[in-house]
């Protein structure tokens, strides 16, 4: 029995890219699940800490923040059980994931160094600063326009936060939460549905 080695043309070629890159981009698209479950994990929790800054006694507001610790338990267990599943892995995948790692490690470096009270009016800035870096690389290395647009809204409110009085600048963060990270999220998870094309 001979064996021959075919020969791809151009066009198969270049099929074979274009399937490449739209699995990549799937796969991608499962980070949709992050960008809501943060999304609304942080809106919640810094209204929460804003209403009972403003309108209640409790003493550390602040505490809400806890809940981001098993937040990100969540995460971990559901990239750990999505990545069970991936045989391999892209090289724009990996960038993608090693983005959101840096960021991961570099907001609760923010909380040792300025501390934890007052989370939204000093620290809430600086968050979405490296939010809004981490969101913009996200949408270039996934060449999705509504991240990079959304990034843009959250560096817009970080600097709305710097220089809006305490009584007002803890909403930045919500709200960046809301344009940077649910309506890219929703839309991202939406672009899943219609054939794998964003």
């Amino acid at each position: 029995m001979d064996h021959k080695e075919k020969t791809l043309t151009s066009k198969e070629s270049l099929e074979i890219i274009s399937d490449m890159i739209n699995r990549t981009k799937l796969n991608i698209r499962h980070s949709a699940f992050h960008l809501l479950f943060w999304g609304w994990l942080i809106a919640l929790l810094s209204l929460s800490e804003y209403i009972l800054d403003r309108f209640s006694v409790f003493e550390h507001p602040w505490w809400v923040w806890a809940l981001t610790v098993p937040g990100v338990f969540v995460s971990l267990i559901y990239g750990f059980s999505k990545g069970k599943t991936q045989l391999v892995q892209s090289y724009t995948e990996r960038i993608y994931k090693w983005i959101w790692f840096a960021f991961l490690v570099t907001v609760p470096t923010l909380f040792v160094f300025m501390g934890m009270e007052h989370m939204m009016h000093k620290v809430g800035p600086f968050v979405l600063l490296f939010a809004a870096y981490a969101v913009f690389l996200s949408g270039i290395v996934i060449k999705f326009k509504p991240l990079i647009f959304g990034a843009i809204s959250i560096w817009g409110l970080a600097v709305f936060g710097f220089f809006a009085g305490p009584s007002i600048a803890p909403l930045a963060v919500p709200a960046a939460v809301i344009t940077g990270y649910l309506i890219p999220g929703y839309m991202l998870k939406n672009s899943e549905s219609k054939n794998g094309k964003v």
